[in-house]
């Protein structure tokens, strides 16, 4: 049976805790678009979740041959939404960390912190450019708020992705 939920995530990571509380509890997600999951039953715990942001989208062919990649090490391709791919390996097969080591997760967080900070760019962008705007016109003003919060929140993962940063750096000079 299929289960159909909208819900919205920012943190990803949270989003990933989320899907692999859903496995645990027997449903496996089969797709995804914006802010809709599909979920079908499973075994408790079957499989486990991690998701990705690749440098391209999905269809480029530097993220197909590094899909085809993981596919030949076990790891099961979902979905994808923009440059995010939905990953999942069965449970029974161990452990499924995609980055192991310090250098990789370094690496993977500051890409991940690129993203967020062009978002926000663009949103703060927009939304102040639409509150000047409101001057003349307050629709815009009120649009403009409204984006302007968005960037701040795109803002805030960014800031969380940089501590990890900053924690991770910390613990390889320590290692070193």
């Amino acid at each position: 049976m299929k289960y159909v939920i909208r819900k919205a995530y920012w943190n990803y990571e949270k989003e990933e805790n989320w899907i692999n509380e859903m496995a645990a509890k027997g449903l496996a997600l089969t797709d995804y678009s914006w802010c809709r999951y599909v979920f079908e039953e499973c075994e408790q715990g079957e499989y486990i979740y991690r998701i990705e942001l690749l440098d391209n989208t999905a269809k480029h062919p530097e993220s197909i041959a590094y899909i085809k990649f993981l596919e030949d090490t076990g790891v099961e391709f979902v979905a994808s939404y923009m440059r995010w791919v939905f990953l999942r390996k069965k449970a029974s097969d161990g452990p499924f960390d995609l980055y192991s080591d310090l250098d990789s997760k370094i690496k993977y967080y500051k890409k991940v912190r690129s993203f967020w900070t062009i978002f926000a760019a663009i949103e703060l962008t927009i939304g102040l450019s639409n509150v000047l705007l409101g001057i003349i016109n307050p629709i815009n003003f009120w649009s403009g708020i409204i984006l302007s919060l968005i960037g701040l929140g795109f803002l805030s993962l960014r800031h969380n992705i940089a501590k990890k940063i900053k924690k991770l750096s910390q613990e390889k000079k320590i290692r070193e």
